[in-house]
């Protein structure tokens, strides 16, 4: 079926990420896996060609292009390479730059945003904990108040980009008595006294991805640190699921799209009793389901994409999204 939700200006920029990608890459994928991260100069080269600032406005650096299409373009074009570099791309731009973007100071924009654009300042959001994974309510890192600074303890883990990251939007228990209300948002930077890594995790699958844990001992941090407001975490994260959700959802279509075009290859070049695997009946009722289960996805995807675009895409839609496409 036709994709109707793409202008000649987004198909333009899809070109232009695959022949970056297919350079920049490819020829690298071997190593990529054995580092467990991608190298600074793939962030860097990126940065470059433009494709880290496409939610940041011009005065500090990006394109703000406005049009949330040109994200899932992108998201398509990595997700062909490998769910990996989609995974650690979108936790970047799609999912943390956001936060700076909408709810942060001045300072901070101007302190941040510029590096982020450019991949000399990369991102990442710490909100997953041992024990408790990704349920706020069991949130244990914390602040306690100490004159005019913050002390904060505790550790994160699974942490997308972690181990390279220079920014970690950090989500805080600053009040324990306020239960939701009492999260706070806080921009923990890689040098800050304090802050330090664990391993680089060992997963089942993207092993490109920088996967990490992450420790905050005694770290102190003014209220110039604090994200948005003062016990707003929760509510900012519960803002930000929309687009968190629907990225998930277009790298998921697009990796599944590209499987399924290596098993169409793979079963017409693999032979048995004289002819094309993909020639038997069966495979070919097998091979047309596939087709019509992810075609069904994509304009489903699409539509959600469409509508985040201009700003109708509900939390619940963005939800049934990600899990249809699962």
């Amino acid at each position: 079926m036709d994709r109707t939700i793409y202008t000649e200006d987004h198909e333009a920029f899809r070109q232009s990420c695959a022949a970056f990608l297919e350079r920049a890459v490819q020829p690298h994928a071997e190593e990529h896996v054995s580092n467990k991260a991608l190298p600074r100069d793939f962030w860097t080269s990126a940065g470059a060609e433009g494709f880290l600032g496409l939610e940041i406005p011009e005065e500090f650096g990006g394109s703000e292009a406005g049009d949330f299409r040109f994200n899932a373009v992108f998201a398509e074009e990595l997700s062909k390479i490998n769910a990996a570099l989609a995974s650690c791309m979108s936790i970047h731009a799609d999912i943390t730059a956001p936060y700076i973007v909408q709810l942060g100071s001045q300072e901070q924009k101007e302190r941040w945003l510029p590096g982020v654009v450019t991949g000399e300042n990369l991102l990442a959001i710490g909100m997953t904990e041992p024990g408790g994974g990704s349920d706020l309510a069991a949130l244990k890192t914390n602040a306690v108040r100490d004159g005019d600074q913050w002390v904060i303890n505790g550790s994160k883990t699974f942490i997308t980009n972690g181990y390279s990251a220079d920014l970690i939007v950090t989500a805080v228990r600053t009040d324990p008595a306020k239960g939701a209300k009492g999260i706070t948002l806080f921009g923990i930077e890689a040098t800050d006294p304090g802050f330090s890594r664990g391993r680089k995790l060992d997963k089942v699958g993207q092993e490109e991805a920088d996967t990490s844990e992450l420790f905050f001992e005694n770290i102190r941090l003014g209220d110039d640190r604090v994200i948005g407001e003062l016990g707003g975490g929760f509510i900012a994260m519960m803002q930000k699921l929309p687009q968190e959700r629907l990225i998930c959802a277009v790298s998921n279509v697009a990796h599944a799209k590209q499987i399924l075009l290596e098993t169409i290859q793979y079963c017409h070049d693999r032979k048995a009793f004289g002819q094309s695997i993909g020639s038997l009946q069966h495979n070919k009722f097998l091979l047309a389901e596939l087709v019509t289960q992810i075609e069904v996805a994509e304009a489903y995807v699409d539509q959600a994409v469409l509508a985040h675009s201009e700003g109708k895409l509900s939390a619940t839609d963005a939800a049934k999204t990600k899990w249809w496409s699962s």
